[in-house]
């Protein structure tokens, strides 16, 4: 499997967001979208999910354009708060699946189990954001979106996460995932800095203080 993103301009009235972003990705790669605040990173991943259309350029997946490959998971929470976390997934999942998913699936893997039935307004930071990438692989997605998968979350929270991303890239995945954080950056096999609506790769050699500077 091969992702390209070609060329992607997108703007909102005269503010150009995005003016030139291209890259690509195989099976079992990992990529980091990197750059400051306001720098157009949760938009590119909009535009790769489908929930925005870019004005120009294209997202293809082994040369054709295809949204129902991606599953994408927002910064904000998608769920619905009023109900359990079973029932969220039941919106998701038909029963017979998400009981085989429970036992030995990608909700096994997250965690799950351990409060399927509180509701969701009284889970932690963490607790939603498994609930939300085990809803949005529901539908078995070849590559997923991640808009800053742990920004808050504990270290156990943060491992059960990694711990799916790379059962998810074993199996030929691929991910594509916004994040500041630096341990996310190392686990990366590709990272982009996206500065004044353009992206650069950025060659991993420790130097910190540099990308901080380019994140600016």
């Amino acid at each position: 499997m091969k992702l390209e993103v070609s060329r992607i301009k997108k703007a909102y009235g005269k503010r150009l967001i995005l003016q030139d972003i291209s890259f690509e990705a195989a099976s079992g790669q990992s990529v980091a979208i990197l750059g400051g605040n306001g720098s157009g990173k949760s938009t590119l991943l909009s535009i790769m999910a489908g929930v925005l259309r870019a004005d120009d350029g294209k997202v293809l997946v082994d040369g054709k354009q295809d949204p129902a490959v991606f599953g994408y998971v927002p910064q904000g929470n998608p769920l619905m708060e009023e109900l359990t976390a079973a029932d969220n997934l039941s919106l998701w999942y038909d029963k017979q699946t998400l009981e085989r998913e429970l036992e030995e699936g990608v909700l096994r893997i997250l965690g799950i189990r351990e409060f399927l039935k509180t509701p969701v307004r009284k889970l932690s930071g963490g607790m939603k954001k498994r609930l939300s990438i085990g809803c949005c692989v529901s539908g078995n997605p070849k590559i997923l979106l991640l808009d800053e998968p742990t920004a808050a979350l504990d270290l156990a929270c943060k491992d059960q996460i990694y711990g799916y991303m790379n059962s998810f890239l074993s199996q030929g995945g691929i991910v594509v995932l916004v994040t500041h954080d630096i341990h996310e950056i190392e686990m990366c096999d590709r990272c982009y800095v996206i500065q004044n609506g353009k992206n650069m790769e950025y060659q991993k050699d420790g130097d910190f203080h540099k990308l901080a500077g380019l994140m600016q």
